[in-house]
């Protein structure tokens, strides 16, 4: 399947149909308006703001030092050059830790641009899902490695790997659908176990690192163009290959995941 530029806004609904129809969508971060601009014109259905950020832009080791000035700057300055993507943004650290926190917070982002808040955890995330939903708030739930809570889980390490860990997962991968999440980003964990999840899920599943069965893949921007300070496993440079720079190489992207052929097993874990 050949990329091309959206012909209209893509909404939460185009996502779900595209779920039900089989078909998969393409995701990438963005930071600037030139980027959003090069990115939704060739054809990337959601643009993530992403606390990602802190480590790409800002040099930080970690995601934690990224504060909500932070992502609101960035999330207006993608708002400005996004052309018909689905525009998420991330909740940073300790950004939703109380009732009304979580609210002021994630309101800001809305009014920044944001068309949908990205929250990182499992069941404890529920209770703030379902805040969110009942207040018309669309929410991605991010399990499996979360970066914000690396000091915690011991690195950045793939996860469900164990039979007890794996089940925990699916477990509340349903809890969040139930809670109200829109869709659901799994990080770095068995491609078995996502493609279980995915099945079983009706809300779309987007993976990094979590194989080609989930219905759409995302990737940090300087990753697709080579130029990260590391390279984790499940990452492809597409500017190596283009013969029309970083737009050829963002349109490579977008075919190569609509059609099937990235992530490839040399990008996946067992």
């Amino acid at each position: 399947m050949s990329s091309h530029k959206p012909s209209k806004s893509v909404t939460l609904s185009t996502l779900q149909n595209l779920k039900r129809n089989g078909e998969k969508f393409a995701c990438l971060t963005a930071y600037d308006a030139c980027f959003a601009s090069i990115l939704s014109e060739a054809g990337v259905e959601v643009l993530l703001v992403g606390d990602s950020l802190g480590m790409v832009l800002q040099g930080h080791d970690s995601t934690l030092p990224v504060t909500m000035k932070d992502m609101i700057y960035h999330t207006r300055c993608v708002k400005r050059g996004n052309k018909g993507a689905l525009l998420m943004a991330d909740l940073p650290f300790m950004s939703y830790a109380s009732e009304s926190q979580t609210l002021e917070n994630a309101a800001a982002l809305m009014r920044a641009g944001a068309h949908i808040v990205k929250l990182e955890g499992g069941a404890w995330i529920a209770s703030t899902t379902k805040l969110l939903a009942e207040r018309g708030i669309p929410v991605c739930a991010h399990m499996g490695l979360t970066p914000q809570s690396v000091n915690r889980i011991g690195g950045f390490n793939v996860q469900g790997r164990d039979t007890k860990q794996a089940q925990l997962i699916i477990e509340e991968a349903h809890l969040l659908q139930d809670s109200g999440a829109n869709i659901l980003l799994l990080e770095c964990v068995p491609r078995e176990l996502a493609k279980t999840i995915t099945d079983s899920l009706e809300i779309p599943v987007i993976g990094i690192g979590a194989g080609p069965d989930t219905t759409a893949q995302i990737m940090v921007l300087h990753d697709v163009l080579g130029i990260s300070p590391i390279t984790p496993k499940f990452v492809k440079n597409f500017l190596l290959d283009s013969s029309n720079g970083i737009p050829g190489a963002i349109k490579s992207y977008v075919k190569a995941v609509k059609d099937q052929s990235f992530p490839a097993e040399e990008h996946w874990f067992n």
